[in-house]
Formats: structure tokens, C-alpha cells, sequence
């Protein structure tokens, strides 16, 4: 997703803007938990999508039980392991979530662009 994240110096990763979200005075909603999302639907489990992240999995599997109860739909659904394997997916609601999360993401940053490259040009330069 353009303008989501840029690279930075060095090849890491860094967003030009954070958008975190208080959908009502107990539930926010910002880049972790999108990230996190985000990591379930491609590794197609909690732990794996911990493990990208650098999270414990205690971690992980707290805000996806956190996440479930916060909606009126789990944003996740699990499958126990064992010989079929176990494993994670989004939910349709969860996709939505997170599509429309993304959207928002992307109009603010929209939004603010210009304004932000006025800033990084009021910047003190570094020897380098």
C-alpha cells in the first residue's frame, strides 16, 4: 500500500504518518492491531503473525481475544491444532475492519502530505 510506509534509511520500514483510532472511551483501533490483523490473514496463524511482529504470542493471541470481544463479530476465527493443523483467519468482518482501517490510513495521509513535506523541509539538517 503507497504511502502506508516508506523506506527509511538503512531498509527499515517507518510510517510518514500514525493513525490511531478511539472508536468509543474503551475501544481504539491503530497500526498494531491493523499489522496484526494483517499478519494472521497472510501467516494464517496468531503465533505466526506474533512472530513477524517481534510479539509474544501471550501478546498476540490477548489483543485478538481483545479484538473479538470489542466487535460485534470476532475479527478472528481459530482452529485448534492437532493433525489437520491449527490456524487463524479473518473473519469477513475482520477484513472489513482492516480494509476500511487501511482506507482511512491512506486519506489521512493524503490529507496531510503536503503539510508534512513542508515540515521535513523546516528540518535541521544532518551531517551524514
Amino acid at each position: 500500500m503507497a504511502g502506508r510506509r516508506r523506506r527509511g534509511d538503512g531498509g527499515t520500514v517507518r510510517r510518514t504518518l500514525t493513525l490511531r483510532l478511539t472508536l468509543d472511551e474503551r475501544v481504539e483501533f491503530g497500526p498494531g492491531k491493523a499489522d496484526l490483523l494483517e499478519g494472521i490473514r497472510e501467516e494464517g496463524s496468531i503465533a505466526g503473525a506474533g512472530r513477524r511482529m517481534r510479539m509474544s504470542y501471550q501478546r498476540a493471541h490477548d489483543l485478538v481475544a481483545a479484538l473479538n470481544a470489542d466487535f460485534r463479530e470476532p475479527l478472528v476465527a481459530t482452529a485448534m491444532g492437532g493433525t489437520g493443523g491449527g490456524g487463524a483467519r479473518l473473519t469477513p468482518l475482520g477484513e472489513q475492519v482492516l480494509r476500511t482501517y487501511r482506507e482511512a490510513e491512506s486519506l489521512a495521509e493524503a490529507a496531510v502530505a503536503e503539510r508534512l513535506d513542508r515540515l521535513r523541509t523546516m528540518l535541521a539538517r544532518r551531517g551524514g
